[in-house]
């Protein structure tokens, strides 16, 4: 078969701190609060389903298995950058924090505890949109230690070691991994990470889960993987000016991610070394290649097959391009 880009049916998860404010990219939500779609995944927790051409209707896991060594580009078909046991390496997902969420850590690759097959979990945040306010809980506050944050911890003010920032439209946090964060309520944000589903609770505000039990806290492992000395975790506003230029917003041995704006036509191409993910955060327009286009909007995520040539964006974009380094 002949690669083209694909759009996905996303995987919708529910969580407490969900809302419905996803609805507003022509997602057909579920009951709940929903607050993960994940739009282009591969992990027993969650596929996504081809939703356009000749794939449609096929789980992301099966177009991997059948064409990802010859649509996914030297990089992938080379092994290096896959989790262990295969499937994708990249797990692309929109969230709506309704609420807050809860203060978390994720794990490296190399720690010991980690689940059997899953990597650790370094991500990044762009934020799509955010009510004025809107804050973002985003590591540790100067000269906190293992001892004290356990301390804080077992006397119940643990909030007294957390840095928070507000958040805006446009803004990118790149969250390595080991750094302590949280997304508070009101913000909707594009999440680029590694396929991975390992999250460490430290704080969940003592509410009830969806069940209407107390979320488990994973305070021990918390403790272990937090980089106290700064994991290197990095902000910054990307406004752009000028069209037709990619600017890179975080890059880290699992991904790049880069930010441009779209106005009239342009000639992207595919990259011949590894397939690219396009996120498109505003705006509206097509992805054309040699046969045929596909229609973009806010909200769409499409894989680019490393194989596929020429293509180009028309239109007024605002868009994200992921890929391997």
């Amino acid at each position: 078969m002949k690669p083209y880009p694909l759009k996905f049916r996303p995987a919708f998860k529910e969580r407490v701190w969900g809302g419905r404010a996803l609805e507003r990219f022509g997602f057909s939500l579920p009951d709940g609060p929903i607050g993960e779609a994940w739009t282009i995944a591969d992990h027993a927790h969650g596929v996504s389903v081809v939703a356009n051409g000749e794939l449609a209707g096929t789980g992301f896991d099966e177009v991997r298995e059948t064409y990802g060594r010859e649509w996914f580009g030297a990089k992938f078909a080379a092994g290096l950058f896959g989790p262990k046991g295969g499937r994708f390496p990249l797990l692309v997902k929109l969230l709506d924090c309704n609420d807050d969420l809860s203060v978390q850590v994720h794990p490296s690759d190399d720690y010991a505890g980690l689940p059997p097959g899953e990597p650790g979990k370094t991500e990044m945040w762009y934020v799509l949109d955010a009510k004025p306010g809107a804050k973002i809980i985003y590591g540790l506050k100067p000269g906190w230690t293992r001892e004290t944050l356990a301390e804080a911890i077992r006397e119940n003010r643990v909030m007294d070691a957390l840095e928070s920032v507000e958040a805006h439209p446009g803004d990118t946090f790149f969250i390595p991994a080991g750094t302590v964060h949280a997304l508070c309520a009101g913000v909707l944000v594009a999440e680029i990470q590694q396929n991975s589903d390992t999250t460490y609770r430290i704080y969940d505000y003592n509410r009830p889960g969806l069940d209407g039990k107390p979320r488990e806290l994973h305070i021990e492992d918390s403790l272990n993987v937090i980089r106290y000395d700064n994991a290197g975790a990095r902000r910054a506003r990307t406004d752009l000016d000028r069209p037709h230029e990619w600017l890179e917003l975080a890059s880290c041995p699992y991904f790049v991610t880069e930010k441009a704006l779209v106005d009239g036509s342009w000639a992207i191409g595919s990259l011949p070394d590894t397939f690219s993910i396009l996120i498109v955060a505003a705006g509206e327009g097509t992805l054309t290649w040699a046969d045929g286009d596909v229609p973009l909007t806010a909200g769409d995520c499409v894989l680019v097959p490393a194989n596929l040539g020429d293509c180009g964006l028309n239109g007024r974009l605002t868009v994200l391009r992921s890929r391997l380094p």
